[in-house]
């Protein structure tokens, strides 16, 4: 019984040993047909990246719990930003309705300009309170402030003058001397050079007088749409009355009307309308 037993066990054996032989063939083969894939943990391109330090701190400190309550319940905005967003809200404001005017003037120049022959001012020929000839193209080159009146007017025309006068000194301490202010007689036979000329130095030096014949008074009055009621035939020591409109005529350095300015303007209200023009010209304007 032992032989056979004996005999069994040889067999096993060497069935053992015959495939643990052919294993060693299996991995080989299969590490020849499978490629070997890199190890990135040991075969990097030899640059070590550095340890990873964990804080425990956290990334927005508190002093307080309080303080952290704080800012949890203003939120992302701030005292700061508030101001900030007022002050430019007030910017804007101002700007809209800054650029709103200066349009709204811009739309009356134009308007008043007209298509082909000016409604408001023209050709004229006068002489000034030095006896020299004055014509429209001496008023170019500045922006120009006519008035219609005359020197024996009881109470109007001296009230507008000071008006005037005043009107003067604003512009001027503002932009300078970029004004030349006009008077027109409309009683040719009473206002002579000399007598404009005497009158005038009471309201203020800058203002230049002028007269005419009687047809040169008319025409020019015709031209910035005047009225006037002085008789064309009028005797030495005749007494009459002189009618005619109240306004100011404000005519830019083209010679172009731009704006009237009415009684019902204040001093500084007037002053306010011709500077915001003059601050809107655009091109040049001779102040000397």
């Amino acid at each position: 019984m032992a032989a056979p037993l004996r005999t069994s066990l040889r067999i096993a054996e060497t069935s053992i040993c015959r495939r643990c032989a052919g294993q060693p063939t299996r991995r080989a083969m299969s590490s020849i047909t499978q490629p070997r894939k890199p190890d990135i943990r040991s075969r990097s391109s030899g640059i070590t990246s550095p340890p990873r330090h964990f804080s425990s701190t956290p990334s927005h400190p508190y002093k307080s719990v309080e303080e952290a309550k704080s800012r949890y319940k203003s939120g992302p905005f701030s005292w700061q930003a508030g101001i900030l967003f007022l002050f430019a809200g007030v910017g804007l404001t101002a700007y809209f309705r800054y650029e709103k005017a200066r349009m709204g003037r811009a739309r009356i120049a134009e308007a008043n300009k007209g298509i082909g022959r000016p409604l408001v001012g023209g050709p004229f020929v006068l002489t000034d309170h030095d006896g020299k000839e004055f014509t429209e193209k001496d008023l170019k080159g500045k922006y120009s402030l006519v008035y219609f009146g005359f020197t024996h007017c009881p109470d109007i025309c001296p009230e507008e003058l000071d008006k005037m006068a005043g009107m003067i000194d604003l512009v001027k301490a503002k932009h300078g001397n970029s004004l030349k202010p006009v008077f027109i007689s409309c009683d040719p036979a009473r206002d002579t050079p000399e007598v404009i000329r005497r009158y005038l130095a009471e309201f203020h030096p800058d203002i230049l007088g002028m007269t005419g014949t009687w047809e040169q008074v008319k025409e020019v009055c015709k031209a910035y749409r005047v009225y006037f009621s002085t008789p064309a035939d009028v005797k030495p020591g005749q007494d009459y009355l002189v009618d005619h409109s109240i306004y100011f005529y404000l005519m830019d350095p083209d010679g172009d009307f731009v704006e009237a300015i009415g009684r019902n303007f204040s001093v500084d209200a007037a002053a306010k309308v011709i500077n915001d023009h003059v601050a809107d010209w655009k091109g040049k304007i001779d102040k000397s």
